[in-house]
C-alpha cells in the first residue's frame, strides 16, 4: 500500500521539487486519497517562509493541506528527531551536504529508531558504491555509511534514488564547468572530453520521486533505483552549447591530478572534491537505457532540452 502519512525534510531545489509533484500525483490529487504530507522546515522558516513556497502551499487541496513540522536537522537532537519521525510511515530526505558531516547518518539513526515504515534517504547523486570508500570526497564515505545501516536492519525499508548531477548543478556557472556568460562560452571537461555524467534536472527528479513513491513495486525496494534524463560527454556538452547558444566556446581540461594537488593546499575546497571524483569517471555515468524512468516510458529532460528551457534566449 502507498505510504499515507509523508514526512519530506527541507525545501530547497529538490525538497521544493519533490513536494510539487507528490502534490499533482494522481494518488494525492483523488477525492478518495487517504494520502497526507509534511515538511519539516525550521522555525524561521515557517515564520518568515519563501513566495515560492508560500505559492506552493496554496497549491494544496483545501481539504488536504500541508503540515509545516517546525525541526532543525543539524541542531535537534537525535531523541528530538527521532519523536518527530515516529508519526509517519515515510520520510523522504531532501536536506542535502549543506548540512555538514555526519548529518545524514543523523537523519538516518532516527529514522530507524523511529522505526518508520519507509524512508528515501539523501542519496540523490551518484552510485556511491561504485565510487567506493575513501574518494576525495569525504562526505561520500558518510553515504556509504548510511547504506551500511540501512542493509544492517530489516524494519525499516528503504529506496534509493541515483540521479547523477543535477542538470542545473551541471550548467551552473558556479560549478566551473559551463559558463554561458557574455559574448563566448567557456567549457572545461574534467579530466577529459571523452568522460561522461548522468544528468537529471530537478523538476524530473521531483516528477520520478512522486512516481516512485505511489508504486509499491518500488518503493522499500531495499535497494538503488537508477534514473536519468541524459549521459553526455564533456565534449558533446561543449557541442550542444556551442550549437543550441549559437556561442564560441573556449574549451580547456581540468585534470584529476589538478583537483587532488589542489586539495593538499586547500584541503576542504569543496569543488575541487568534486572535481576529482567526476573526473575519476567512476560512478557517475550510466546507460539511460537501464534506468527506471526509461524502462517505465517516462521521459526526462536530456541536457539540450534543459539548455533550451533554462539558458536559450
Amino acid at each position: 500500500m502507498a505510504p499515507s502519512r509523508i514526512l519530506i525534510l527541507g525545501a530547497g531545489e529538490l525538497g521544493t521539487a519533490v513536494l510539487t509533484s507528490l502534490l499533482r500525483h494522481p494518488s494525492y490529487t483523488s477525492s478518495n486519497s487517504k494520502t497526507s504530507i509534511s515538511l519539516l522546515l525550521r522555525p524561521a522558516s515557517i515564520s518568515n517562509p519563501k513566495a515560492s513556497l508560500t505559492a506552493l502551499l496554496q497549491f494544496a487541496p483545501t481539504n488536504n493541506p500541508i503540515t509545516l513540522v517546525p525541526g532543525d536537522i543539524a541542531h535537534d537532537t537525535h531523541e528530538a528527531l527521532t519523536a518527530l519521525f515516529r508519526p509517519y510511515d515515510l520520510v523522504i530526505s531532501c536536506t542535502g551536504f549543506v548540512a555538514g558531516s555526519d548529518t545524514q547518518l543523523k537523519i538516518t539513526r532516527a529514522v530507524l529508531d523511529a522505526q518508520v515504515p519507509f524512508y528515501i534517504p539523501w542519496q540523490f547523486g551518484v552510485d556511491y558504491d561504485a565510487i567506493g570508500r575513501s574518494s576525495a570526497h569525504d562526505l561520500f564515505d558518510e553515504q556509504l555509511d548510511v547504506r551500511d545501516l540501512l542493509g544492517e536492519q530489516e524494519r525499516t525499508r528503504w529506496t534509493l534514488v541515483s540521479t547523477g548531477m543535477f542538470t542545473s548543478f551541471l550548467f551552473e556557472k558556479s560549478f566551473g564547468v559551463v559558463d554561458v556568460a557574455g559574448e563566448s562560452a567557456k567549457v572545461q571537461a574534467l579530466d577529459g572530453w571523452e568522460n561522461r555524467v548522468t544528468v537529471t534536472a530537478p523538476e524530473d527528479i521531483g516528477k520520478l520521486t512522486a512516481e516512485i513513491v505511489f508504486d509499491d513495486t518500488v518503493l522499500g525496494g531495499n535497494k538503488p533505483v537508477f534514473i536519468g534524463g541524459d549521459t553526455v560527454s564533456y565534449a558533446q556538452v561543449a557541442e550542444l552549447v556551442e550549437r543550441v547558444l549559437g556561442k564560441k566556446v573556449e574549451r580547456s581540461v581540468f585534470t584529476v591530478e589538478m583537483a587532488l594537488d589542489g586539495l593538499k593546499g586547500d584541503p576542504e575546497n569543496a569543488l575541487l572534491k568534486y572535481y576529482a571524483v567526476f573526473g575519476a569517471g567512476k560512478g557517475v555515468a550510466w546507460d539511460l537505457g537501464k534506468t527506471w524512468n526509461f524502462q517505465r516510458g517516462i521521459h526526462a529532460l536530456t541536457a539540450e532540452e534543459w539548455v533550451r528551457a533554462n539558458l536559450a534566449l
